[in-house]
C-alpha cells in the first residue's frame, strides 16, 4: 500500500518544468546530461543543524516515473506543446543517476543532501516532488528531534494527524517524526503503511459516555488491564480524576497483579498537577504508574515542565511537531550545478546573486564530514570537486568560505563521504534500511555533534567549507559573470 496509488505522482510539479522540458526538447537539449543540488540556506527554528529525511519516498516517486495517456490528453488540450514531445513524454522514464545523504543524517545549510545527474528534462522534471519530500520529512525530522532532545530521555510520541495540513502531511509527518527519535503516533495508517508503532487509551469522550468517572475507569482496566492509561482531567483532576484513577487500578488491577498503568493530563497547570498526582500514586502503592501529557507541547514547553519539577515519563506532541509551528517551511532549493559538453566535459554553473546567500556552489561535488578520531566528534563538513580525494594520512586545512583568513588544520581524522550512490543508470543501487535502523542511525549521528551545536539557543555554528581548488572556481565563475 502506498499513499501515493490514486494518483500519478509524475504529474506533481510545476507546470513550468513541463513548458520548460518542451523548450528543451524544441532546441535539442533533450539528451543534454545536466547536474542539480539540493540544498538549503537556513536551519529552521534557528537550530544548529537539520535531519535529512524522505529519501524512501523519492526512490518509489524515482521507480515509478511515467505518463499515462490521460496525462498526455491533458497536455495535449493545453495546447503548448509539440506532438513530438508528447510522443517523447508517452516513452518517458527517468535513466539518470542519484547520490544522496542517508535518511537521518545531520544536515548542514548550502551542503549538498542530494544531486542529480541526469538528461536535462529527467533532471528539470523531477525537481517539484524531490523538494516537497525532502523539504516536508526533513522539517518534520528536524522539530522531532528538538522535542525528543528536550523531554531528556523521556518518551516522546507523535500526537498530531488531526492537525496536520493534509492527509499526506500527516502520514508522512508520523514517519519522519519517528525518524528525528519519537518512539511512536497516533496515527495508525502510518503504521500500518511504515511501521511506525500506533498506540492510543482514551479521549474525553469516554468518560463522559458514563454516569460517573468511575465507573468510566474501570470499565476501560477490564477492557484493557494491561494497556491501561486513563484521562484523569475530564472533571478536576486532583479531587476525582487521580482519585477514581487509583481506585479503579486498586479494583481491577491489582488483584490480577498488574502493577504497569498509567494517567494522562491534558490540561491545566501541568507541572503542578503532575507533582501532585505523582504524590498521590507513591502513596496508593503506584509507584510504576506512568503520567503522561499533552496539551499544545513544543521542545521549549516540555524544557519548562522539567525545570519546574514535573513528573512527566511521556510526553504526547500533536499540532506543534506535525505542522512544525515554529517555522513551518524547510527552505531546500534544487539548483543546476554543472552541464557536460559533447565530449563528457563537466562544465561548472553558477547563480549569481546580489543576496550572498543566494549564490550558488559550482560543479559537480562530493561532501566529507570531518570526524575527529579521539573524540569522535564531528568538526566540521568538507565540499570538494568530484575528481578530489582526503588524504586522511596529511594535514587538513580548512577554511570559512564566507571569511576566508579564518583556517584551521586537522591531524588525527577520519574524512567519511556523505552522499551515497541511489540510482545509477535508471537502476536502484542502493538498499533502504529498515526505518528502526534509520532512527537508530540518526541519534547515533546526532550524537555526534557538539553539545554546543545541539543548544536551542544561539547554537554554535558548525562549519560547511570548501576546497581550495573549488574555491577557486566559484571566485573565477563570480569574476566571469561580472
Amino acid at each position: 500500500m502506498k499513499t501515493e496509488e490514486k494518483l500519478n505522482m509524475t504529474m506533481l510539479c510545476d507546470f513550468y518544468e513541463l513548458t520548460m522540458g518542451n523548450g528543451y526538447f524544441e532546441v535539442g537539449f533533450q539528451d543534454r546530461i545536466t547536474y542539480f543540488d539540493v540544498f538549503f540556506r537556513d536551519v529552521p527554528d534557528k537550530g544548529g543543524f537539520a535531519i535529512c529525511a524522505g529519501l524512501e519516498q523519492l526512490i518509489d516517486y524515482i521507480k515509478n516515473l511515467h505518463f499515462e495517456e490521460a496525462d498526455i490528453q491533458y497536455l495535449r488540450q493545453r495546447k503548448l506543446f509539440s506532438e513530438e514531445f508528447l510522443e517523447f513524454l508517452r516513452h518517458f522514464r527517468f535513466t539518470g543517476d542519484i547520490w544522496a545523504v542517508p535518511e537521518g543524517t545531520p544536515i548542514f545549510p548550502r551542503e549538498p543532501i542530494l544531486t542529480v545527474r541526469a538528461p536535462a528534462i529527467q533532471a528539470q522534471l523531477i525537481e517539484t516532488f524531490v523538494l516537497l519530500t525532502l523539504n516536508h520529512q526533513s522539517l518534520i525530522a528536524t522539530k522531532a528531534n528538538r522535542i525528543v532532545r528536550a523531554a531528556q530521555g523521556r518518551t516522546v510520541l507523535e500526537f498530531g494527524s488531526r492537525r496536520a495540513q493534509g492527509t499526506d502531511a500527516a502520514i508522512t509527518g508520523a514517519r519522519a517524526a519517528y525518524i528525528g527519535g519519537c518512539k511512536g503516533t497516533a496515527c495508525t495508517i502510518s503504521d500500518q503503511l511504515y511501521g511506525v508503532p500506533a498506540g492510543g487509551t482514551m479521549a474525553h469522550a469516554w468518560v463522559q459516555m458514563f454516569d460517573s468517572q468511575y465507573e468510566a475507569f474501570k470499565a476501560y482496566c477490564e477492557i484493557y488491564p494491561t494497556n491501561a492509561t486513563l484521562l484523569v482531567d475530564t472533571y478536576n483532576t486532583l479531587k476525582s480524576g487521580v482519585p477514581d484513577a487509583i481506585r479503579a487500578f486498586n479494583e481491577v488491577l491489582r488483584p490480577r497483579g498488574i502493577t504497569k498503568c498509567g494517567i494522562r493530563l491534558d490540561s491545566g497547570d501541568i507541572a503542578y498537577l503532575t507533582r501532585e498526582a505523582r504524590k498521590m500514586l507513591d502513596a496508593a502503592g503506584w509507584t510504576e504508574c506512568q503520567i503522561s501529557a499533552s496539551n499544545s507541547l513544543d521542545e521549549y514547553i516540555i524544557q519548562d515542565l522539567i525545570r519546574q519539577g514535573a513528573e512527566i515519563g511521556l510526553f504526547g506532541v500533536g499540532e506543534r511537531m506535525i505542522t512544525a509551528r515554529s517555522e513551518p517551511v524547510f527552505g531546500g532549493v534544487y539548483k543546476l550545478s554543472a552541464v557536460e559538453d559533447s565530449r563528457g566535459n563537466i562544465i561548472p554553473k553558477i547563480k549569481v546573486s546580489e543576496n550572498v546567500d543566494k549564490i550558488t556552489n559550482p560543479h559537480f561535488k562530493k561532501v566529507y564530514r570531518i570526524f575527529d578520531n579521539a573524540t569522535g566528534k564531528a568538526e566540521a563538513d568538507y565540499i570538494t570537486v568530484w575528481d578530489e580525494t582526503v588524504d586522511a594520512s596529511q594535514p587538513l586545512e580548512l577554511f570559512d568560505p564566507q571569511a576566508t583568513w579564518k583556517r584551521k588544520t586537522y591531524t588525527g581524522f577520519t574524512a567519511k563521504p556523505l552522499l551515497r550512490p541511489i540510482f545509477q543508470g535508471g537502476a536502484l543501487v542502493y538498499n533502504c534500511p529498515s526505518l528502526p535502523e534509520v532512527q537508530r542511525y540518526c541519534l547515533e549521528q546526532v550524537d555526534t555533534l557538539w553539545d554546543e551545536v545541539k543548544r536551542f539557543e544561539n547554537p554554535h555554528t558548525y562549519y560547511v567549507d570548501l576546497s581550495q581548488k573549488l574555491w577557486d572556481i566559484k571566485q573565477h565563475l563570480l569574476r566571469d559573470k561580472r
